[in-house]
């Protein structure tokens, strides 16, 4: 009897063939459900109206960001009238509930699209190795709110045999020597509960001597934590790696020296920071300068080499350990990967009302730089300029080098915990379209054997 030979992952490949059609037939159902409803020119006149109503959104938001008085305020009006203009016409033709179903059916069909060009995220290679003896773990009692004593991390973690050291409220501890100091002492494992920063201090110092690094996740956002796929709701759960945990290698970013685990950040986000209000009033603080810091009106220009490549005057540049994933410009999500061996670059140049709206074009926009390299130079003609590095805000002298340190670290984490999510793809409808197309192999057919052998 003739068997067939189904490869491995087939049933997957079928899987994402049919997300790929089942994302298309979406996208044709979001623009057929207008013209049933409102025929051919209702729905050219609804696509018009909604097209019209977006470039008007983006150029109000870029006029409201990068000018200041009566332009900001006619901006503010036009960003808030333009959407209520679009509802009440639709709502005048009784089209709003037409608009809804299409919106919904194009955002599924983006859902679906990614879903079928994704790929599971292959984690780095974990090393079972004893658990540490001399365990040394710095603790911030005020980041995250308070998570340190909300968790109880410091009893947990002595009763679990680590020396706890809390940090002094007032921000005036030198972390650096208290790491080090430890590691004289004979530590055999050096571990932060606290915020990214912190952390970065820390895992250089255990980088250089070699020695496993512990996170736990009591920080505000835990960046680096959910890269590392730890439990970010509880942070005790990372304190079982010192006792039933297992070891992987990530890479460091590093700038000039200093180390950074999450990312470093030039320009106008690290510029607005950088101020004395920015604590007090963030959002105003960002209001006021944002015009003047947008049209480079203050501040040295930046230019940002990377191999060949040149951005000569960038408004923003985020230098990553290890590049985020495809949506993510501002790299406030995800890095599927710590392990790839290259940093993650993105440059914005934004400059005019035009270039604002060849953002829509998302990482395909020319205002929009997207690289990955092991190195990156940010020059400033030798002046210095403010520089956000794991959140901690720094001015610095140009030019500035930053590179990646390939599993430069050893992360000692726990051997049960909830792991790195499928990384996000990029929603790339020509691929998409192949897949959609594609018919996979015909299963192959064996011969039977000779029967009656004996």
């Amino acid at each position: 009897m003739a068997t067939q030979a189904a490869g491995p992952g087939r049933p997957a490949a079928v899987i994402e063939r049919w997300l790929a059609r089942v994302a298309f037939l979406a996208v044709l159902a979001a623009f057929a459900v207008p013209v049933l409803v409102a025929g051919v020119r209702g729905s050219i006149a609804m696509l018009v109206i909604a097209l019209g109503c977006l470039v008007a959104t983006v150029a109000a938001g870029w006029w409201f960001l990068a000018h200041a008085g009566i332009v900001r305020w006619l901006a503010a009006a036009l960003l808030v009238g333009a959407p209520l203009a679009v509802l009440l016409v639709f709502a005048l033709h009784r089209l709003v509930w037409v608009a809804a179903v299409s919106l919904g059916l194009l955002a599924l069909a983006g859902g679906v699209g990614r879903r079928a060009l994704a790929q599971a995220v292959r984690a780095p290679r974990e090393e079972f190795t004893p658990p540490p003896q001399r365990p040394f773990i710095i603790m911030n009692p005020r980041s995250g709110g308070g998570k340190v004593g909300e968790f109880h991390l410091a009893e947990r973690a002595r009763a679990l045999g680590a020396e706890v050291v809390l940090l002094d409220p007032t921000g005036t501890t030198d972390v650096a020597a208290l790491a080090r100091d430890a590691v004289r002492r004979g530590a055999d494992l050096l571990g932060v509960a606290g915020g990214d920063g912190t952390q970065a201090i820390v895992a250089g110092i255990a980088a250089a001597h070699d020695l496993p690094f512990l996170v736990v996740s009591a920080g505000t956002r835990n960046h680096f934590a959910l890269d590392l796929g730890l439990d970010r709701d509880d942070p005790a759960a990372c304190l079982d790696a010192l006792t039933d945990g297992v070891e992987v290698r990530v890479d460091l970013g590093d700038l000039g020296g200093r180390t950074f685990v999450n990312n470093a950040s030039f320009g106008v986000y690290a510029a607005v920071v950088q101020s004395d209000a920015y604590r007090a009033d963030k959002a105003g603080t960002a209001l006021a300068l944002l015009p003047d810091l947008l049209a480079q009106h203050e501040g040295p220009r930046l230019q940002l080499r990377v191999g060949e490549v040149v951005c000569p005057a960038p408004q923003a540049i985020l230098v990553s350990n290890n590049p985020y994933t495809v949506d993510d410009v501002a790299g406030l999500g995800q890095r599927p990967r710590l392990d790839r061996g290259r940093l993650g670059v993105i440059a914005l140049t934004v400059d005019s009302t035009a270039a604002a709206l060849r953002l829509l074009r998302g990482r395909r926009s020319e205002s929009v730089t997207v690289l990955a390299a092991p190195e990156a130079t940010i020059e400033a003609g030798g002046a210095r300029v403010p520089v956000g590095v794991d959140g901690e805000a720094l001015l610095l002298e140009t030019p500035l080098h930053c590179r990646i340190r390939p599993k430069a670290l050893r992360v000692r984490v726990p051997r049960h915990r909830p792991g790195v999510r499928a990384a996000r793809a990029a929603l790339d409808w020509v691929r998409l379209g192949r897949l959609a197309l594609s018919v996979g192999h015909r299963p192959k057919r064996t011969k039977p054997g000779p029967t009656g052998a004996g």
